[in-house]
């Protein structure tokens, strides 16, 4: 039986329920917070935090994935403060989240030195406690697949191959990264079951979409609210397409969303994406899909049944 580790233990795949598969309590930049402390409100940012994933819970929500890793400013001890607090079930990652290069540490070793870290993570606990992470993360995009890039994607590989928890990526479907994922994770062994490619929302390009599901490997619909890259209607649209071409039971519904943000400014954000929140899906998007004929059933396997099935690496 698959073992799930969260914040607050294990967890069988069948106690998941609904879950929001791509949310962050929190970004932060590390090195700026680090250095410059003082720009922060650490209670806060906690309150805020506190106050959605209580709003999320609200609407049957009992599961939060937060794939905040390495340069993201992933801290457990925060998150573990929103679970005690919310009473979620909050399961953490770890991997890296580099668009081009990493630390220079990184840089001048290896990637079983690298997957090494990531296992750590996963077997002992993160950042010193006994906390450990439930899935990997790792990211492509805009820049293409560098070599300090590949070297996360592979080592990402190789702790899943050493401890089987499942992969989630950062992709941008605008230059096919998913794609170059799946090259990657299937030369290191990876099965695609066990891999979710994410933001493949933030495109209509069926085409493309289709060609990564035929790989045989989730799809992360989980852009919601963030309407710069592409809207609402038209995110809806290619769900309906796929979900009536039978791929409902490959897809996850998310938003991505983050309770604070510290790479623009709080008016920024809002101004960006006023209906972000991490329960606009409920509130909007799934009665929209309903309207336009989405089942009660495709809905479910979108937010309850996927995420066991990809936790257990099916």
């Amino acid at each position: 039986m698959t073992k799930i580790h969260s914040i607050q233990g294990e967890l069988k795949a069948t106690q998941l329920g609904c879950t929001l598969v791509h949310e962050h309590l929190r970004i932060r930049s590390e090195s700026v917070s680090f250095q410059f402390p003082h720009l922060y409100n650490e209670e806060e940012e906690l309150q805020k935090a506190i106050e959605q994933v209580k709003a999320a819970k609200r609407w049957g929500v009992k599961t939060i994935c937060d794939p905040s890793v390495m340069e993201l400013g992933r801290d457990i001890r925060f998150m573990e403060k929103v679970a005690d607090e919310t009473g979620m079930q909050i399961i953490a990652a770890t991997g890296i989240y580099s668009y081009h290069y990493i630390a220079t540490h990184f840089q001048n070793r290896d990637v079983d030195y690298l997957a090494r870290l990531f296992v750590h993570d996963i077997e002992v606990g993160i950042q010193q406690t006994s906390i450990k992470a439930g899935f990997l993360k790792c990211a492509t995009d805009a820049q293409g697949m560098t070599r300090d890039v590949e070297k996360v994607i592979r080592a990402v590989a190789r702790a899943h191959k050493q401890t089987g928890v499942p992969i989630m990526t950062h992709s941008n479907p605008a230059n096919g990264s998913g794609l170059m994922q799946l090259e990657i994770f299937e030369d290191e062994g990876v099965h695609p079951s066990n891999v979710l490619i994410g933001h493949c929302g933030d495109t209509d390009d069926i085409d493309y979409i289709l060609r990564v599901l035929e790989r045989g490997a989730y799809i992360g619909m989980d852009r919601y609210g963030i309407t710069k890259t592409l809207d609402t209607e038209r995110r809806n649209k290619t769900i309906i397409e796929l979900a009536n071409k039978g791929y409902a039971d490959r897809m996850f519904l998310s938003q991505d969303y983050c309770c604070t943000i510290d790479w623009y400014n709080a008016q920024t954000v809002k101004k960006l994406n006023p209906d972000w929140s991490m329960t606009y899906i409920f509130e909007s998007v799934i009665p929209q899909l309903k309207d336009e004929g989405v089942t009660e059933q495709q809905i479910e396997q979108m937010m309850v049944n996927n995420v066991q099935n990809w936790f257990r690496g099916e």
